[in-house]
């Protein structure tokens, strides 16, 4: 190795060099690569450049971040909307559908589309999902061991590298998903509430629920002059069919 590659610095240099010129994410074992076998590098000074290169971006427009395919550059958020102008394309809209589809497979994976399409109540369109794979976003990862063995969908490492996550885990929580206006409907997130849960408290004192009785007799009580007097007036009525038919 060149005497210079053993500087910290100098290593510094090559690692910032090497992520901004790749058109893709490195991971350690890819930078690494760069320095050759003969002389391998000091124990932990890829993962030190690393952390100097992140503090030194801390006041900077670009930051330093680890994704499922490695560490990139990328925008800052609070100046992405200025920088987000030299892109002229037009920017993709995804339908509600297509997020909802995604988001299904993102948070319930692997799943069916049978699956997806019992939760939205609504069937799933084939383009939704022929796009969701030329993306490169979603992949089959397996069959359902079910009669037709219908494919499993998954989430892919491009979905994760496009959103900025290292893993699943990275994924927002349901409670910050609800706030995201495209997702906000009628998808089932939160399981269903037990049976259990809408039976009365069982820590509940006997003087309660024997008060709830009292009060129950004392419907029934008042209920009860209401019930006699229908009653007498369907009496009333049967007794007076015959005199009806005898006249």
């Amino acid at each position: 190795m060149d005497p210079a590659a053993s500087n910290q610095d100098f290593i510094r240099r090559i690692v910032e060099a090497a992520l901004l010129a790749s058109p893709q994410p490195l991971n350690l074992a890819q930078i690494a690569a760069l320095f050759g076998e003969d002389d391998p590098l000091p124990p932990g000074a890829i993962e030190t450049a690393i952390a100097a290169l992140r503090e030194e971006c801390a006041s900077r427009g670009v930051e330093l971040v680890e994704v499922a395919s490695g560490f990139r550059f990328q925008v800052q958020a609070d100046v992405h909307q200025y920088v987000a102008r030299l892109w002229t394309e037009r920017q993709v809209k995804y339908t509600r559908a297509t997020l909802e589809t995604l988001a299904l497979i993102a948070y319930r994976q692997p799943i069916t589309r049978g699956e997806i399409e019992q939760i939205r109540g609504v069937s799933v369109n084939a383009n939704t999902i022929k796009m969701l794979e030329e993306r490169e976003w979603i992949r089959v990862i397996g069959h359902r061991d079910v009669p037709g063995k219908p494919e499993l969908f998954g989430t892919t490492r491009s979905f994760l590298d496009y959103f900025g996550l290292k893993n699943l885990d990275d994924l927002p929580s349901l409670s910050e998903l609800k706030e995201i206006p495209e997702l906000e409907p009628q998808l089932p997130f939160e399981p269903p509430v037990p049976a259990a849960a809408a039976l009365p408290d069982a820590t509940e004192s006997d003087e309660e629920l024997d008060t709830d009785i009292d009060d129950a007799g004392e419907d029934e009580e008042e209920d009860a002059p209401q019930r006699d007097s229908d009653d007498m007036n369907e009496e009333a009525g049967d007794e007076a069919e015959p005199e009806l038919r005898n006249e």
